[in-house]
């Protein structure tokens, strides 16, 4: 009788066993919420097709330049214009950037790295902003050292900072590292491109610490969405 009762308890306990094992199963995971994809290089552009002029008058391209042919051009939470790119490879002395390779080397950059040394530009995506002048004035935009700014070249788009100032009268510089990235040939004596460059730089944008490259593309992203939505 014993055996009976035994017997008949486990074979209780084993009927109940997978409901128990069920209820004590961890639910499913939840799905992860869906990453808005940042836009393409042709979504940007769109948004670049006019332009609202606030430079006072145009800029060159290069010193030697015949004629003046970039304007500044005013969006919603952002400035932008269309030029060539030259390449800077001022900042710290790297293989790329010295004095061998480009003969007007400049050791510093206008706006520095956390730890207060210059800039790496074979390392860095960042781009040049002309000096202020009579012309335009990038901090009356809302625009400063480590500002974000999307460079878009041949359906590409490299999200750099705003890391160095050049001539007062040209426009259209980037650094060796944004220049390598879009495919461009980075070479300070022979690089850069013609034309076929956009710059979009946010207004009231900054990148911290500056030289934190993952940072930049993260809000460049979260940016350059708000960008093609407001305009």
């Amino acid at each position: 009788m014993r055996k009976l009762i035994l017997l008949a308890t486990l074979a209780l306990a084993a009927a109940a066993m997978p409901s128990a094992l069920a209820s004590a199963a961890p639910a499913p995971a939840a799905s992860p919420a869906t990453v808005e994809a940042a836009p393409t290089a042709a979504q940007l552009l769109a948004k670049t097709s006019g332009c609202k002029q606030i430079s006072n008058g145009k800029y060159k391209t290069d010193e030697d330049a015949s004629s003046k042919t970039v304007a500044v051009c005013d969006a919603n939470g952002a400035v932008f214009w269309k030029a060539d790119m030259d390449i800077d490879c001022d900042g710290q002395r790297t293989s790329q950037c010295n004095e061998n390779t480009d003969c007007c080397f400049q050791d510093d950059t206008a706006f520095h790295q956390s730890d207060g040394k210059p800039l790496n530009a074979a390392k860095l995506p960042y781009i040049v902003v002309p000096s202020s002048s009579s012309i335009w004035k990038y901090s009356s935009s809302g625009l400063k050292g480590g500002g974000s700014c999307a460079v878009i070249y041949n359906g590409k788009v490299e999200y750099a900072v705003i890391g160095d100032t050049g001539p007062s009268q040209i426009i259209g510089e980037a650094s060796y590292a944004t220049a390598k990235d879009l495919g461009i040939n980075p070479d300070p004596s022979n690089g850069g491109t013609d034309s076929g460059v956009t710059y979009i730089c946010f207004k009231n944008s900054t990148v911290s610490p500056i030289e934190n490259h993952a940072n930049a593309v993260s809000k460049g992203q979260s940016l350059a969405t708000t960008f093609v939505n407001n305009n």
